[in-house]
């Protein structure tokens, strides 16, 4: 990709699990690869691409598995919503060290360290070229940190959701990890990604996008490049939209 290739996008959303955060380890988070990170967001918001993030807390809440071993559902989820304003902490100062301004929105209440979720104010920020990072999820139990990325992408206008994976390429027709004879998908609909049970996104957040006609651009974050180049138009892993595969 060269630096003079137009944008393709004017607004996306970034969806980023815990896991993303955290590198090598068995937990928390690799300071290392939360600055690999902010690098890629800030060079795509460098382009002129007005960025928004939704980020997962699998990181952390993987070491609390065994504190939530047979607690309540939603309490389980409301601490799970509160470990995703830690990452989303996180990931602020490692794009303000960059010089990117940046505010992070919850959609629970903490008002000491994050704005509250207001959608007009969301799309103001991003208007005035901030990175917006929504924490908390939708802030209700029962719904998943996909599912708020599709929720915040459709209310603030984003064009895509990039649905970063950690090591995978894209969408594939059963489990690389598990099965070598695996095939690599790279367009897909929502509605055969719903039906097939293909590990996209939550059927609730599949739907949402295919209501709305939001394409999701499946990619392996591993490589540096790859947001960069799905922003400028290049084939990278998969595309699921409502256009039936070619």
């Amino acid at each position: 990709m060269t630096d003079s290739a137009e944008p393709r996008f004017g607004r996306i959303l970034l969806k980023l699990s815990g896991e993303a955060l955290m590198g090598s380890q068995d937990f928390g988070t690799d300071a290392a690869e939360v600055d690999r990170i902010a690098r890629q967001v800030a060079a795509v918001r460098d382009r002129g691409v007005e960025v928004a993030i939704v980020v997962g807390a699998g990181n952390i809440y993987r070491g609390l598995d065994g504190a939530a071993s047979g607690m309540d559902r939603a309490t389980g989820d409301y601490m799970g919503m509160l470990a995703t304003v830690l990452n989303a902490l996180t990931l602020q100062d490692a794009l303000e060290q960059l010089d990117q301004k940046t505010r992070v929105m919850s959609a629970i209440e903490v008002q000491e360290v994050a704005e509250p979720y207001i959608r007009r104010r969301a799309m103001r920020h991003l208007e005035k070229d901030r990175v917006v990072i929504f924490a908390a999820g939708t802030g209700n139990p029962f719904f998943t940190t996909d599912t708020a990325a599709a929720l915040r992408a459709l209310e603030i206008h984003a064009e895509a959701i990039l649905m970063a994976k950690n090591g995978v390429e894209g969408v594939f027709d059963a489990d690389p990890a598990t099965n070598p004879e695996a095939k690599f998908l790279p367009s897909i609909t929502h509605k055969e990604a719903i039906e097939r049970g293909l590990k996209v996104m939550d059927s609730t957040a599949l739907s949402l996008c295919m209501d709305n006609d939001l394409p999701i651009y499946v990619f392996n974050m591993g490589d540096e490049q790859n947001i960069d180049r799905i922003v400028c138009g290049e084939k990278v892993g998969t595309l699921v939209s409502s256009a039936p595969a070619n």
